[in-house]
Parts: structure tokens; C-alpha cells; sequence
């Protein structure tokens, strides 16, 4: 389930970033260009900057579902297991040079 979700961000991410790039600002932006030429300039004008306006807001909001719905998944995902695993090999790592240490500081003559 999270992966999928995951996977839905990504593509609503990257949707809604072409749709910001084409949309027209100060500079007029890549919209003059592109949107004539991908949809035959039939999206050009107030059209065009009406539809992806709302283009924007209905995947913006899409975006924030996603986040919610993600974070509500990550929430009730069972990663006590994992965290035991991880938190056992760390005290593992953390014990081993101690132990390495202290054998060679006893097998070294004193001076």
C-alpha cells in the first residue's frame, strides 16, 4: 500500500510540475510555446491559463491527500520489528570496538 501511494505522489509530483512550467508568468513563461504547440492552439489565451489553473489546484490538492494518506500509512505500518533488527546491530557495532580495544591494550607489553 505504500509503495502504490508512494508511486502516486511521485506521478502527481511530476504532473504538477510541467503543469506550473507551462502555465504563463511575467515572462510568459514555456506556455506560450508549448501549449500552442502540444494542443494545436486550442489551449492558448485565458483558455488555457483557466485550465491549468484549476489543472494546478485540483493536482495540488491531489498532492496534500497523498501526503496525509502516506503519512497515515507510515503510521500504522508495524516497524517495531525493523527498528529491533537495526537497534540490535548498532549495539552489536557499538560493543565490537570496545571489546577489539581493550584484547589489544591487555596483549602489549608495558614499556
Amino acid at each position: 500500500m505504500f509503495s502504490i501511494l508512494l508511486v502516486l505522489l511521485v506521478i502527481v509530483a511530476v504532473m504538477m510540475i510541467g503543469l506550473i512550467l507551462l502555465q504563463k508568468s511575467e515572462g510568459s513563461g514555456m506556455s506560450g510555446s508549448s501549449a500552442s504547440a502540444m494542443f494545436g492552439g486550442a489551449l492558448t489565451g485565458t483558455a488555457a491559463g483557466n485550465f491549468l489553473t484549476r489543472a494546478t489546484g485540483w493536482l495540488a490538492t491531489i498532492f496534500f491527500i497523498l501526503c496525509a494518506a502516506l503519512a497515515l500509512v507510515a503510521s500504522k505500518t508495524n516497524m517495531s520489528a525493523q527498528q529491533s533488527e537495526l537497534r540490535s546491530e548498532i549495539v552489536m557495532q557499538e560493543n565490537a570496538p570496545e571489546t577489539q580495544t581493550a584484547n589489544t591494550s591487555e596483549n602489549q607489553p608495558v614499556k
